[in-house]
């Protein structure tokens, strides 16, 4: 157990039985009355986000939420499928648990799986990420307005807003909290 007023951007909480990712923090100490933290808190499961008030004074239970490496295998509409990289077990995330970062998956890679009470709740990805372009229209000549841009699909199917000189076949380094290309990468 834990103070209200310990809690800190995140770590998780045990919140109506749920384990929480405090989102962002706000202590407030009003000139009146007792101190209170306001917490954004978003569901490690569903992936709802709550906005709660907590008192510096109550006590919250930290949820005993760890990691482990996991390969990321395939995707079969609903599931995305991992392999325990120590045990050799396969165990899946729904896509609704996933949200956007389904798309960012590249099958053979590792990441961090975020794991509570044995169940997988969340995937960790790097803020940015190479891609190959798998799809790319070609450009037209005398488009070459100040900041042209054109729409190519990547390795995984994500599709992204690029520079109109970007072909089929670069690799590409995007940021994988907007969605947007950030450089071409040279090998």
């Amino acid at each position: 157990m834990i103070k209200g007023g310990a809690i800190e951007k995140g770590m998780y909480i045990l919140f109506k039985g749920d384990p929480y990712l405090v989102a962002d923090r706000e202590f407030v100490n009003p000139g009146k009355g007792a101190a209170f933290t306001r917490c954004k808190l978003k569901n490690a499961k569903t992936g709802a986000v709550l906005r709660e008030t907590i008192k510096t004074s109550d006590n919250v239970e930290e949820a005993n939420v760890f990691d482990r490496d996991g390969q990321y295998l395939y995707v079969d509409g609903e599931s995305y499928h991992f392999m325990d990289v120590e045990t050799y077990d396969q165990f899946e995330i729904s896509a609704a648990v996933l949200g956007e970062k389904g798309p960012y998956l590249k099958e053979g890679d590792q990441y961090r799986i975020m794991m509570w009470e044995a169940e997988p709740i969340d995937v960790i990805i790097p803020m940015k990420m190479v891609f190959t372009v798998t799809d790319a229209p070609d450009a037209i000549k005398g488009d070459t307005v100040s900041g042209a841009t054109k729409t190519v699909v990547l390795e995984t199917g994500l599709s992204v807003q690029v520079p109109i000189f970007i072909k089929t076949d670069d690799k590409i380094r995007v940021n994988t909290d907007t969605g947007e290309y950030v450089e071409r990468v040279n090998d």
